[in-house]
């Protein structure tokens, strides 16, 4: 039988809520963890629970304090936690198209400087890369994405800027991202995508999930145009990968 795995820490987020903390830092066996119980809690749902909230390294649990307590709900959620990961499953994969450089990816040519390559270099090496959708957050359909290659990692800008393009394709210390609505950021602007993560009144209204796989191909920027078009019609132009 294969060992239990080390217990997270439970904290306490307010008066209904529990923070299942797995790592303290970004940590891809962290984040198998943080899904797993996700998983596990929405397949046999715990009463009381009304909520659950993946991140890369912890997961927040909503809970109704009517119907169970803080202590309580620790005793039921541990013995999930620390159970052996579950054997891989084969996870949705998505090709998403990015044009990069230009006025799509403004920081495209700053990073090849100061990682002392060409920006064609580093398109290569985005492009190279494997994804994991480790966590949705900050705004809705913002994909952070687990994977990076080392060689692409590098602090984040020290003057975040207030507003961002949506579609926006950056990478931030090590970490990559799909950025779906117009908001703040202080990662580095590589590209733009027309992919639409989040949509409101399409169905589905989420397209990227934590646990998806993610690749990127290269488009030219009258492409962009055209399939940003039919995205905008609520067209799903991401390419789902059958394997």
């Amino acid at each position: 039988m294969a060992a239990t795995l080390p217990p997270p820490r439970l904290l306490p987020s307010g008066d209904s809520a529990v923070t299942v903390e797995f790592s303290r830092t970004i940590d891809d066996e962290a984040n198998q963890r943080v899904l797993a119980l996700d998983k596990a809690l929405t397949a046999a749902p715990i009463d009381g629970i009304t909520e659950t909230v993946p991140t890369y390294r912890s997961l927040l649990v909503h809970y109704d304090p009517g119907k169970i307590g803080f202590d309580a709900l620790g005793q039921k959620i541990l013995p999930i936690a620390i159970r052996p990961l579950p054997p891989v499953t084969k996870a949705r994969r998505w090709r998403i198209p990015v044009a990069y450089g230009g006025e799509h990816g403004i920081d495209l040519e700053d990073v090849a400087k100061a990682l002392g390559t060409t920006p064609d270099d580093i398109v290569a090496r985005h492009v190279g890369g494997d994804y994991k959708v480790a966590m949705i957050g900050f705004t809705p359909g913002w994909s952070y994405l687990s994977g990076l290659d080392k060689s692409l990692h590098m602090s984040r800008r020290q003057s975040p800027r207030l507003l961002t393009p949506a579609g926006t394709i950056s990478i931030g210390g090590i970490q990559a991202g799909i950025q779906c609505l117009a908001a703040p950021s202080g990662w580095h602007l590589l590209g733009r995508t027309p992919v639409r993560t989040y949509q409101l009144h399409r169905d589905p209204t989420f397209l990227t999930e934590p646990g998806d796989r993610v690749t990127f191909f290269a488009i030219d920027h009258k492409m962009f145009e055209e399939m940003d078009r039919a995205a905008e019609a609520g067209e799903i132009i991401a390419e789902q990968v059958v394997s």
